[in-house]
């Protein structure tokens, strides 16, 4: 399985329409073919910043992810919105 922790930080002007978009973005997600899990969490200490965490099934999964319409739009989106960090881990 693959873990990606993915980190955003943003502005509290554009807090809400990242928000938005990383919802829209895990409800189509959750769709895909092999995704195990997929969750937005909000900072308790920081509130610039988000975590989407996303579990796949194997590399081919989380290509196929990589592929789509969604998340195409969606990361682009949260991408012009805020700054993302991507940890990446196999177990």
């Amino acid at each position: 399985m693959i873990r990606l922790n993915v980190f955003i930080q943003v502005s509290a002007e554009r807090r809400a329409a990242t928000l938005e978009a990383a919802k829209a973005l895990t409800a189509c997600s959750l769709q895909d073919k092999g995704c195990i899990a997929y969750d937005i969490f909000e900072s308790a200490t920081r509130p610039d910043v988000l975590l989407i965490c996303e579990t796949w099934a194997d590399a081919d999964a989380l290509a196929a992810h990589s592929a789509t319409e969604h998340f195409e739009r969606y990361v682009g989106q949260i991408e012009q919105l805020g700054q993302m960090k991507l940890e990446q881990f196999e177990f």
